[in-house]
């Protein structure tokens, strides 16, 4: 599939895979919060993947017409760019307009706190596709429980 990476790919770099319009509004800079039921104690650079769908909820399509994000305009199903995972806390209101999403889906929720993001040149194909959150796109490896 992606027999000519380009040099600056990491191979064992782990890779998040989130919709669209979220994953475009993280490239831009705009969307710096990534609301998860979960934790991680990852830190540093990952690889943005844009999943093969996009949301469905009504405040993504709200999100997408406030940014004027055309559905068919934007990667889905490919290796799209990194951020780094700078720190993670309990979402709470004033995460409201850094995660893009309405107060309600903060409750019990955390924030995991995004930066540098950096949008590929081209966007690429996976070797391997995501099998949960995380997923490694170059090489099969499992992917610990220390998330």
């Amino acid at each position: 599939m992606n027999e000519n990476l380009p040099d600056e790919i990491d191979k064992d770099r782990i890779a998040l895979g989130v919709r669209q319009p979220w994953a475009e509004l993280i490239l831009r800079g705009i969307k710096t919060v990534e609301v998860r039921a979960v934790s991680t104690q990852i830190r540093g650079p990952i690889y943005l993947y844009s999943s093969q769908r996009w949301a469905n909820q009504d405040f993504a399509k709200l999100a997408s017409e406030r940014y004027q994000l055309a559905e068919d305009k934007l990667p889905l199903g490919r290796l799209i760019g990194s951020v780094d995972i700078v720190n993670v806390t309990q979402a709470n209101r004033s995460d409201v307009p850094l995660a893009c999403v309405p107060a309600e889906k903060l409750a019990g929720k955390f924030a995991w706190h995004l930066d540098n993001p950096v949008r590929f040149e081209e966007p690429l194909r996976v070797k391997f596709l995501p099998y949960g959150v995380w997923f490694y796109p170059f090489k099969r490896k499992k992917f610990g429980r220390r998330g």
